[in-house]
């Protein structure tokens, strides 16, 4: 989790251009004003001169509690983050010379995780001189695809990196 610092933002004396578009404590525009004048407003008014679009021409800065305002912004962005959702990856491991039945209750738990709409990534390791006959894999790996059909499709096709050859396969939308 990444801290808001308070220094990304330029408050108060921090604020050194000569003209900045001024938004009040209430939220209304006031206008383009000299930064002596902002500063002064935000001090009759108790509060903190805060930079919030440093990029604009002229910048605008807002009058507001500087406290209050971190605050409000990492609660949205924790609201964003608690909305967000994290696709899990399990994956399964074969071998070239994998059984049938292991593959089968390989795929089992792969259809499983599926329909919970986990992706799922399913990885061929190479030992030795397996790695002369990749078609061997390949036929595997499509084999599970065609297994896993009905609740899953490819996202990634079938592909070697090093000793291994993996796909990745995705819950089919419903």
């Amino acid at each position: 989790m990444q801290d808001i610092s308070a220094s990304d933002f330029r408050i108060n004396g921090a604020i050194r251009v000569p003209e900045v578009r001024l938004i009040g404590a209430d939220g209304v525009n006031v206008g383009v004003v000299k930064t002596a004048e902002a500063m002064a407003a935000a001090r009759t008014a108790g509060l903190d001169l805060v930079e919030v679009a440093p990029n604009a021409e002229p910048p605008v800065v807002r009058v507001l509690d500087f406290g209050k305002f971190l605050y409000e912004r990492a609660k949205k962005d924790r609201e964003a983050r608690k909305s967000q959702t994290k696709i899990e990856i399990k994956e399964i491991r074969l071998r070239p010379k994998t059984s049938e039945h292991h593959r089968s209750f390989k795929v089992r738990n792969a259809r499983r995780w599926l329909s919970e709409g986990k992706k799922v990534l399913a990885r061929i390791r190479f030992r030795g001189r397996e790695i002369t006959y990749p078609e061997i894999a390949l036929e595997d790996l499509k084999r599970i695809a065609e297994d896993l059909a009905d609740v899953g499709m490819i996202e990634q096709a079938p592909r070697m990196e090093g000793r291994t050859m993996f796909m990745v396969i995705g819950p089919s939308k419903k």
